[in-house]
């Protein structure tokens, strides 16, 4: 994220007092409008520290486990298959995966389920998902958790697309480790919590076609699927003020990795802008079947937003579930029924759409 500084107006600004005229007039004109972008840009930082501050308070809540979800998670051990950690899929630091390969290896193909970490695009690890990728495992599952790019400021370039090409990036390497291992996969889900989620339904909505094995189905909670300030009022975009549109365009162009500015919300220039980060606009007649949970007092990321995926993925008739949580924020803490039903129905969609061979 840039660096931004609210500066105060000159002296003579301040006072009203009008600039020397003639050649100290461009100048201070100059000087007027440098003035004001760095303000812009400021605001526009603020919400985007708004918003990671957000995400990570989201990721630090903590909730009892229920007594029902020791039945959709698994503590590893080595009766469960091979564990191999840390695998590379790239150059970077953070372009590793584990993989999870099931203890009955005498199958003639096998389906793989990728899960990815939440934290806000700015923090956490695939380490941190063990429980979920080892019940997917012990269900005959060849599990991957992958770590991305996160945003840092040793790495203030990463934003949500360069993270979503990581993932996609690392499918192919996956596919090709576990066939080396013996484990020939040859379809595949895609799942994730938060800013994971966000990134699953991108590589199921817009990358499904690159995939090397047929993308069958996505899953998750509480993840971005598009960017419309009227629906971001968790952050006040919804005002429609200046100050609120420049704060959409900071947040939403540094998610993209892309200038986004104010004038530009309402168009098909923006939409064009952001398709590449949302799973909203990618969605279509062969968008694959897709299973999410939301909460209704979610202040991180936008709960309207998900109103649009439901109606989109309902109108190109794709089979779908969209669970909302009526007391929850972002952890979806505070409705265990909720939860309990998006696990067995993630536990219906896996034996539907990507069965055990």
């Amino acid at each position: 994220m840039s660096d931004m500084n609210y500066n105060s107006m000159s002296a003579a600004a301040a006072r009203n007092e009008a600039p020397y005229e003639g050649a100290s007039a461009p100048a201070e004109e100059k000087k007027q409008k440098k003035t004001e972008k760095k303000k812009k840009r400021r605001r526009r930082m603020l919400y985007v520290l708004i918003f990671v501050a957000a995400f990570l308070a989201g990721v630090a809540s903590k909730r009892i486990s229920p007594s029902w979800a020791k039945d959709y998670t698994a503590e590893w051990d080595d009766s469960l298959g091979t564990l191999e950690k840390d695998l590379p899929y790239g150059d970077k630091p953070a372009q590793k995966y584990d993989l999870y390969l099931p203890a009955d290896d005498t199958k003639d193909s096998y389906g793989l389920v990728i899960y990815l970490h939440p934290g806000g695009f700015t923090s956490g690890d695939k380490s941190g998902d063990v429980n979920m990728l080892s019940w997917l495992c012990k269900k005959g599952y060849v599990a991957a958790g992958i770590n991305y790019t996160l945003f840092t400021e040793e790495n203030p370039d990463a934003n949500i697309y360069t993270q979503s090409v990581e993932i996609r990036d690392a499918v192919p390497v996956i596919v090709d480790k576990a066939k080396e291992l013996g484990y020939n996969i040859t379809e595949m889900a895609a799942g994730g919590g938060s800013a994971g989620h966000c990134l699953a339904m991108l590589y199921a909505y817009r990358d499904a076609d690159t995939s090397p094995v047929s993308v069958k189905f996505v899953f998750g909670a509480v993840g971005p699927s598009s960017f419309y300030p009227e629906d971001w009022g968790c952050y006040g975009f919804d005002q429609g003020t200046d100050k609120a549109l420049e704060g959409a365009a900071g947040l939403f162009g540094k998610m993209a990795g892309k200038e986004i500015t104010p004038d530009m919300f309402g168009t098909p220039a923006y939409d064009d802008a952001m398709k590449d980060i949302s799973a909203l606009l990618n969605i279509d007649d062969d968008t694959v079947p897709s299973l999410f949970c939301y909460g209704a007092y979610d202040k991180v990321q936008s709960f309207a937003a998900s109103k649009r995926l439901d109606v989109a993925l309902t109108e190109h008739g794709i089979p779908h579930d969209y669970l909302v949580a009526p007391h929850s924020g972002h952890g979806l803490q505070n409705d265990s029924g909720v939860m309990h039903e998006y696990s067995k129905k993630l536990a219906e969609y896996l034996d539907t759409y990507l069965p055990v061979q």
